[in-house]
C-alpha cells in the first residue's frame, strides 16, 4: 500500500506500560522486552523460588505492593535466557558496546511526595532503555509517553546525567553468549 503524496512514515510502535503501585521493576522489565511477559504474580513467585522459607521475603514490599528488589529482575531474565550485567561506573561510557546490549535498567532514587508536598525520603525506581528502530527511549514508567532519547550519543549522555547524580546503579541487559564472551564492553 502506498503512501498519500507528502505522509509521514508512521512512528514505530514502541511497548511502554505506566506506572501502577510499585510494580516499576515488572515494567522495567516488560519495557525493555518490548513485550507483557511479567506480572506482579509472576514476580511474587519469583520472590518465593528466592527466599521459600521466609515468612516476609526480603526481596519485595512487606505491604505486597511491589517494590521488588535487583534479584527479582535478574532472575526474570535468567528465566528468559537472559543475563544482567552490572556497569561499572568507574568505566567511561564510550567502552559501552550499545550494539550488543539489548537495553539498559537503572535504579534511580526517586523522591516521595504527598500532592504538592515533598517528603523528605527517598525511595528506588527502575527505569528501562531501549533501542527500537534504531532510536533509543526513555521507558520510564513514570512518563506519559516514550522519550526519544535518539542515537548512541543520546543514550550515553542520558546515562552520563544519571550517573553524574549519584545514587544511580545501571544493569546491562544481554544474551547470555553476550555476557559468556563479554563483548557488552568494547574491545579498543
Amino acid at each position: 500500500m502506498s503512501q498519500a503524496p507528502g505522509a509521514q512514515p508512521s512512528p514505530p510502535s514502541v511497548y511502554h506500560e505506566r506506572q501502577r503501585l510499585e510494580l516499576c521493576a515488572v515494567h522495567a522489565l516488560n519495557n525493555v522486552l518490548q513485550q507483557q511477559l511479567f506480572s506482579q504474580e509472576a514476580a511474587d513467585e519469583i520472590c518465593k523460588r528466592l527466599a521459600p522459607d521466609s515468612r516476609l521475603n526480603p526481596h519485595r514490599s512487606l505491604l505486597g505492593t511491589g517494590n521488588y528488589d535487583v534479584n527479582v529482575i535478574m532472575a526474570a531474565l535468567q528465566g528468559q535466557g537472559l543475563a544482567a550485567v552490572w556497569w561499572d561506573r568507574r568505566r567511561p561510557l564510550s567502552q559501552l558496546a550499545l550494539p550488543r546490549v539489548l537495553g539498559l535498567i537503572l535504579n534511580l532514587p526517586s523522591p516521595v511526595s504527598l500532592g504538592l508536598l515533598s517528603l523528605p525520603v527517598r525511595r528506588r525506581h527502575w527505569v528501562a532503555l531501549r533501542q527500537v528502530d534504531g532510536v533509543y527511549y526513555n521507558l520510564d514508567s513514570k512518563l506519559q509517553a516514550p522519550e526519544v532519547l535518539g542515537d548512541e550519543d543520546g543514550v550515553r549522555a542520558f546515562l552520563a546525567a544519571a550517573l553524574a547524580q549519584g545514587l544511580c546503579e545501571v544493569l546491562l541487559v544481554v544474551t547470555k553468549e553476550v555476557e559468556e564472551q563479554g563483548s557488552w564492553l568494547r574491545a579498543d
